[in-house]
């Protein structure tokens, strides 16, 4: 087995995050085997599932959620927990208060904001990522037995060193030539709320022709619905079906096994 494969057996993505693609890595490995000299470029990259299975040595890797990016950031400055950090009721809602007291106030991106937002993640319900129209974390407690909380992030320092992580609509992440695209967009599904501005049909849209302008090679993962398909098929883009596993909807219940396509241009 590669070495890539065998090292992320070891280094699992920080957070918990609803929808991740450490199960589809043994598809995409093959098509990104070839260019494991390139620069991974994530324009939604979520929970790292995927770039911390294929290890590359540069990344750029952007999500237009500002919390979860500047978790990434203070990990890669050597991220400390200091917040109490317990499995606790009234804890937690102290912690969430306080998270959305430091929006309110423009403070999002200190170290505190960090370490508070890995704790609401952790033990808010089911792991989701919720926000309200005003930008206001708003997933309620969780119903863990155990949770083991981190008290550094130093294994992730050595491999965050060469990623660069940025805050941005994806249309404006800046592709290089000799860069590799792998985008994973929130499904064309009813609930679509990981950031305070959603993730529309018009957004899907707009991903998959700001994709198939790049001069670079590009892989897509979407849950395959009928305009999913037909868009990437009207766009030139290589299909490949896949059987994903189940997923957490936005109440928190566990839906069926959802049918995957890989949408491949340039590979």
């Amino acid at each position: 087995m590669e070495l890539s494969l065998l090292r992320h057996e070891k280094l699992r993505p920080p957070l918990k995050w609803a929808g991740g693609k450490r199960w589809l890595v043994p598809q995409l490995w093959p098509i990104w085997r070839p260019h494991v000299s390139r620069r991974l470029v994530e324009p939604l990259c979520g929970g790292l599932a995927v770039a911390l299975s294929l290890l590359p040595r540069t990344a750029l890797l952007n999500d237009i959620n500002p919390h979860l990016i500047n978790f990434y950031r203070k990990v890669k400055d050597g991220l400390e927990t200091s917040v109490p950090m317990e499995n606790d009721r009234e804890l937690y809602y102290r912690h969430r208060e306080r998270l959305n007291q430091l929006i309110k106030e423009r403070r999002w991106d200190t170290p505190e904001a960090a370490q508070l937002f890995y704790y609401l993640n952790h033990t808010g319900y089911n792991g989701l990522c919720r926000f309200n129209k005003a930008g206001l974390f708003n997933v309620p407690f969780g119903r863990y037995t155990r949770i083991r909380y981190a008290k550094d992030f130093q294994s992730y320092r050595q491999v965050f060193a060469e990623w660069e992580f940025t805050c941005e609509d994806f249309s404006g992440v800046r592709v290089e030539r000799g860069d590799f695209v792998y985008a994973d967009p929130p499904y064309d599904v009813e609930f679509r709320q990981y950031s305070a501005e959603g993730f529309s049909w018009d957004d899907q849209l707009r991903l998959a022709r700001w994709a198939a302008s790049l001069d670079v090679p590009v892989v897509i993962s979407n849950q395959a619905t009928d305009r999913v398909v037909k868009l990437y098929e009207s766009l030139g883009f290589t299909l490949q079906f896949v059987q994903g596993p189940r997923f957490i909807s936005c109440i928190g219940d566990r839906r069926g096994p959802v049918r995957e396509v890989l949408a491949t241009r340039g590979v």
